[in-house]
C-alpha cells in the first residue's frame, strides 16, 4: 500500500481590499518586505510573508488581520491578489481535523504529525484596554454601505490660515451604527478611480462619544482636513477630504464600518488617559475627552485623570481651540504648542511632554492608558520625549513601554 501523500497547509495571510485604504503602513512596517502593491491593491507574497506578525497592530483598519487556510501548492498568488475587490471565501481542505490541529499547532510551535505548518501562524493584534465598552465592527463595508445625511459641516479653523479643517456631523436616523470613542469609519467617494473602478474607502476617526455628537441623538462627528498639497508641497485635490469639506446638509454619503476594536478608551474608575496629538489627530481626543466632560458636567464622579499635549502651526490652525479653553484646569491638564507662533520659540508636542516630565511620569506609574494620533513624523519625537523623561526619573521606558503594549494600555495611531 502506498504512503499516503502529505497535505502540506498553511495559513496565508491576506489583506482585505474593501476594508484597506491603501495607507502604505503595512508595507513600511514589515520587516521582511513581503507586502507590495500595484496601483489597487496592497498584498502579502506567500512566497516570502513568515506570520512574524509585525504588521498586524499599526494597521489602523484591522484590513490587515486576514487568514486563509489551504494546501500550500494552492497559495494565492500575487496576480490572484491584486485582481481582488473582495476576499475570498475560505476554500474547503482534505481534513477539517488537521486544519484545527495545524492552527493550534502553530499557536504553539509544536509539531503535528504527517503535516508540515508555518510556526508562526497565530495572528495576533493591539489589545483594547480591559474596561473598554465591547465595540462593534465591520458591521458595513463596501457591498452594503451605509447611508448617512449631513446634519452639519463647520470650519473650524480661521479662513485666512492654510490649514481648512472642518467638522462635519453625519446623522444615522434610526439606522444601526453604534460607535465608541477612538473608533473609525469609512467614506466612500462618488465616482470612480483611473481604473474605472469605484473609490477604495477613506478612513476617519470619529470626533464624538459614544452618545453622539449631539448627546441622546444617532449621529457622530469628523474632524477632517482638505488636503491641497502632499508632504512635499506640490499641489494634490485629496479626493475624500474635498468631498467632505464640500458637503452640504442635506447631502447624503455612503458610510462602511465602524472599525477598530482596541484603540479603545477604558472605562473603569481611577483610569488615568494621556493623549497626545496634532491637527486632526485631535478626532478620537475630542471624543475621549467630550465623553467625560459630560460626565463632569453632570456631576459624576470621573474615573480618573486627563492630560492632554495638542500641537498645531498657531492657535488660529488649532481644531477646537475654542473649546479647550474653556475646559477647568480641575477636569483636563492640557498643554499645546505650537510651532509657528510669531514671536514665540518653536514648540512641539515633544518639547511639551519634556517640560511636563514629572507630571507624565506621576501619570505613567499609576494606571493610566496612552493614546498617540496624529501625522506619522510626529511618532519618532514623541517616543524620544518619553524615553527621555522616563531616563530623567530612573524609569526603564523600553521595559515599561512592552508591558503598556501586552497590557493593552499603550495605542498609536499616525497616517
Amino acid at each position: 500500500m502506498n504512503a499516503p501523500e502529505q497535505i502540506v497547509l498553511i495559513r496565508q495571510h491576506l489583506i482585505d481590499p474593501e476594508v484597506c485604504i491603501r495607507c502604505n503602513t503595512c508595507e513600511e512596517t514589515c520587516p521582511i518586505d513581503a507586502i507590495t502593491h500595484d496601483g489597487r491593491n496592497y498584498v502579502v507574497d506567500p512566497a516570502i510573508c513568515n506570520g512574524c506578525n509585525a504588521c498586524i497592530s499599526p494597521c489602523p483598519t484591522g484590513s490587515i488581520d486576514h487568514w486563509r487556510t489551504l494546501p500550500k501548492a494552492a497559495a494565492y498568488s500575487l496576480e490572484e491578489q491584486f485582481s481582488w475587490d473582495e476576499l475570498p471565501a475560505q476554500q474547503d481542505v482534505p481534513d477539517d481535523s488537521l486544519v484545527e490541529a495545524a492552527v493550534a499547532a502553530a499557536a504553539e510551535e509544536t509539531p503535528v504529525e504527517g503535516m508540515q505548518v508555518n510556526a508562526a501562524l497565530s495572528p495576533s493584534s493591539t489589545i483594547a484596554p480591559w474596561s473598554a465598552a465591547h465595540p462593534y465592527v465591520n458591521l458595513y463595508l463596501n457591498r452594503n454601505p451605509l447611508t448617512a445625511t449631513v446634519a452639519g459641516n463647520y470650519r473650524l479653523t480661521a479662513v485666512d490660515t492654510e490649514s481648512d479643517i472642518h467638522h462635519i456631523v453625519l446623522d444615522f436616523g434610526t439606522q444601526f451604527f453604534p460607535i465608541l470613542e477612538g473608533q473609525s469609519i469609512g467614506i466612500i467617494p462618488p465616482g470612480v478611480d483611473e481604473n474605472g473602478k469605484p473609490h477604495y474607502i477613506r478612513m476617519y476617526s470619529v470626533a464624538s462619544p459614544r452618545n453622539g455628537e449631539r448627546e441622546g441623538y444617532n449621529n457622530l462627528s469628523l474632524t477632517v482636513k482638505r488636503v491641497v498639497s502632499d508632504h512635499e508641497g506640490r499641489p494634490v485635490r485629496g479626493i475624500g477630504s474635498n468631498y467632505l469639506c464640500d458637503l452640504q446638509k442635506g447631502d447624503t454619503v455612503q458610510v462602511t464600518g465602524p472599525f477598530g476594536a482596541s484603540y479603545l478608551m477604558p472605562n473603569h474608575a481611577g483610569s488615568n488617559i494621556l493623549m497626545i496629538c496634532t491637527g486632526t489627530g485631535s478626532a478620537p481626543m475630542r471624543a475621549m475627552t467630550e465623553h467625560r466632560r459630560r460626565m463632569f458636567a453632570k456631576g459624576e464622579p470621573l474615573p480618573g485623570k486627563l492630560m492632554l499635549f495638542f500641537g498645531s502651526r498657531t492657535p488660529e490652525e488649532l481644531p477646537y481651540f475654542g473649546p479647550l479653553l474653556k475646559l477647568p484646569p480641575a477636569f483636563i491638564d492640557m498643554h499645546l504648542a505650537f510651532s509657528r507662533q510669531p514671536g514665540q520659540p518653536r514648540a512641539y508636542v515633544q518639547d511639551k511632554l519634556r517640560e511636563a516630565g514629572p507630571a507624565v511620569i506621576e501619570l505613567l506609574n499609576s494606571d493610566s492608558y496612552v493614546y498617540i494620533c496624529g501625522l506619522k513624523g510626529m511618532e519618532a519625537g514623541v517616543m524620544d520625549a518619553l524615553r527621555d523623561t522616563c531616563a530623567a526619573a530612573g524609569v526603564d521606558w523600553p521595559a515599561l513601554h512592552a508591558k503598556m503594549v501586552r497590557d493593552g494600555r499603550f495605542h498609536v495611531e499616525t497616517y
